[in-house]
């Protein structure tokens, strides 16, 4: 067989086809459609057609090269701001709006949404119930265990430290955002008793965690604000909570127990004081109203005694007469023993008063003529009356009377 049968390579159980003879033709056709010369120096006979063909990749790459130049531009939002890289560099900021970098792999953009607001939880996972005991479970300073739930609200104030500093897994920020609120919490109600802490101090607990929380993370220079710190439950833990509950209800009975007596003392003693003051006031008014007596009842002897040293019987038996007067005055029932007998006298003064008084009255008119007192008046009158007189001739007889009691 000869080497120039040209069914040579047609026969597929001769060999392997000569590698080196496939890359020459492969060549000389690429040269040909270059419109190059053949190798080996032999004037092959042109088609025509390289030049156009040359064109049309000329046209294709420059097609190709204008999209990989288009493909640097992008925007920007409003919230948003671009950060440009130049081969792993910080190179510039951009504003929002139409912007344009270089294509890749020169420079790349890392866009950062300023306004958005992460939110991070610590102590539990979406609902209160899926607690996470290892993040809640703090110490106060007296030494007690209580269960804080709380989450964290941020967004990013540099986007450019916010891409550089940050090292957290998911590029948010959050296991950095977590860690500094852990400290700061657990920083924070370490400093407070738990009275506090479930109480009153929930407010400024919040707002002193979040100050914190601010300063950790700015001397990181993460780029992040801390927007909100929100304390969702405060309480101990289940296993205390009966006793805690039970030592809570002690306090309170405790203080209203304790504002129970404080009212009740500010409402007795300021009517103790004002009654002090009252029976000091009366007793200075009744000192005075005694020494003013006794110094009017002194001056009063001082001017009866020139009198009764001219004429004694009249003076004594006018002063008799009139402690008579004022003793009969506040008396009702008098009763008299006459001396040197056996008979007991008793005067009823104030049904005498009573009696007399009607008569002594101008009674009604009914027509022309007076209206005449009943008859039973009348009659308790005139035995009245009798033994009034009795006693009036009695005590001109014998002034030297005694009265043994007198009845009201």
């Amino acid at each position: 067989m000869s080497q120039n049968d040209p069914n040579r390579g047609r026969r597929g159980n001769e060999g392997p086809p000569d590698l080196d003879q496939v890359f020459r033709n492969l060549n000389q056709k690429l040269a040909r459609l270059l419109g190059a010369k053949p190798s080996g120096g032999e004037p092959q006979p042109s088609s025509g057609r390289g030049l156009p063909f040359r064109g049309g990749v000329l046209a294709v790459v420059g097609v190709l090269l204008a999209l990989w130049l288009a493909s640097g531009f992008y925007v920007v939002d409003a919230r948003e701001q671009g950060v440009v890289l130049r081969l792993g560099s910080f190179s510039r900021i951009t504003e929002p709006g139409l912007q344009w970098r270089l294509p890749y792999p020169f420079e790349k953009v890392e866009v950062v949404n300023l306004t958005e607001l992460r939110s991070v939880e610590v102590g539990y996972r979406n609902t209160a119930q899926s607690k996470v005991a290892e993040e809640s479970l703090m110490l106060t300073s007296d030494q007690n265990i209580i269960d804080v739930q709380l989450s964290v609200q941020y967004d990013i104030k540099d986007a450019r430290a916010f891409l550089f500093n940050n090292a957290s897994r998911d590029r948010d920020g959050r296991d950095i955002v977590k860690q500094a609120t852990e400290t700061a919490i657990r920083e924070v109600v370490g400093r407070n008793p738990v009275d506090f802490v479930l109480n009153e101090g929930r407010a400024q607990i919040a707002v002193e965690a979040q100050k914190l929380i601010q300063e950790i993370l700015d001397r990181y220079s993460l780029g992040v604000r801390i927007a909100k710190v929100n304390i969702n439950a405060v309480q101990p833990p289940e296993q205390v909570l009966a006793a805690f509950d039970d030592a809570v209800k002690a306090g309170q009975d405790k203080d209203k127990l304790r504002n129970e007596g404080l009212a009740y003392a500010n409402d007795i003693v300021p009517k103790a004081k004002g009654l002090a003051a009252r029976l000091h006031e009366e007793a200075d008014g009744y000192q005075q109203r005694v020494v003013a007596r006794a110094e009017g009842d002194a001056a009063r002897f001082k001017h009866l005694l020139p009198e009764y040293m001219s004429a004694p019987k009249v003076t004594r038996d006018r002063m008799y007469l009139d402690m008579m007067q004022q003793i009969m005055n506040n008396t009702t029932k008098v009763l008299v023993d006459q001396k040197g007998s056996n008979n007991l006298l008793y005067l009823p003064l104030d049904k005498l008063m009573q009696m007399t008084t009607p008569a002594s009255t101008v009674a009604p008119v009914v027509g022309d003529s007076p209206a005449t007192p009943p008859p039973s008046v009348a009659a308790d009158a005139s035995t009245a009356a009798a033994p009034a007189t009795n006693a009036k001739s009695g005590r001109d007889v014998n002034r030297s009377r005694d009265f043994f009691g007198v009845e009201r």
